[in-house]
């Protein structure tokens, strides 16, 4: 009985950022789990995550566009119920992230992560969480914070400020929807191996502080996050409302 509540059958997930890296490894795991999966990319094409969705017996769309033009989202929302006819979870992965010292940031770095991690992130789930509400059978929204989310890193300023806001924005959004059945939660990974961590990962000072203090004692790999995904997408996760969680090897805990 248990197993059945992970069970994704019948339903539609749109997965923004899933061309590579965490977003194609949840995507995946969604159409494991029985979901038909619309996969978006931007600067690379998601249609390898699409292939390995369909070679494996899935059903995967692809969809693109640049999340830091403001008509994109709705675009997105649009192909997606116009290929499936409905969504019921929305996973918003999509992200970018510029670094400089802060007192040379400039105002176009700024305003580019703030609109592609945070303004997408709330214009995406807006149109999907009225489309769950007004259909009456509710849905799934996991946004893709970040241990920034809790810290303020370094020569980050924008990214930390944005997913500061997505676990903000996911609390205020479980707030009102929950009562309409639309669980919306977050993952916030932790230092996971991916394109947004290479800087880190080929400095070899950060690299050997980062893995001294996570208790794992290694880097997460997208897969890891795959799990978390399929669990607040599905029915098992059904009075879980507003929560960040941490997916981090420990590091938190520390």
């Amino acid at each position: 009985m248990i197993l059945e509540q992970f069970k994704l059958t019948e339903r539609v997930a749109l997965v923004t950022g899933a061309s590579t890296g965490l977003g194609a490894a949840i995507a995946i795991a969604l159409a494991e789990a029985g979901a038909q999966v619309a996969v978006h990319g931007n600067t690379q094409s998601p249609q390898s995550t699409c292939n390995h969705i369909d070679s494996a017996g899935g059903v995967a769309h692809a969809i693109s566009g640049d999340l830091g033009e403001p008509a994109t989202p709705k675009r997105l929302v649009d192909q997606t119920l116009e290929r499936f006819g409905r969504i019921d979870i929305l996973v918003n992965n999509a992200g970018t992230i510029r670094r400089a010292p802060a007192v040379d940031y400039s105002d176009d770095d700024w305003a580019t992560v703030i609109e592609v991690n945070l303004t997408a992130v709330f214009r995406l789930s807006q149109l999907a969480g009225r489309q769950m509400i007004e259909s009456r059978r509710g849905g799934k929204i996991v946004n893709i914070a970040s241990l920034l989310s809790f810290q303020g890193g370094i020569t980050v300023p924008a990214y930390a400020a944005s997913k500061g806001g997505v676990a903000q924005l996911t609390k205020a959004l479980a707030n009102e929807w929950a009562r309409h059945g639309v669980n919306v939660n977050a993952i916030a990974p932790g230092y996971m191996r991916t394109a947004n961590t290479t800087a880190l990962q080929a400095d070899e000072t950060r690299n050997r502080q980062i893995l001294e203090r996570i208790p794992a004692g290694r880097w997460g790999e997208p897969q890891d996050v795959a799990g978390a995904a399929v669990f607040l997408s599905s029915s098992a996760s059904n009075y879980v409302n507003g929560h960040v969680l941490v997916v981090d090897g420990g590091w938190m805990g520390r």
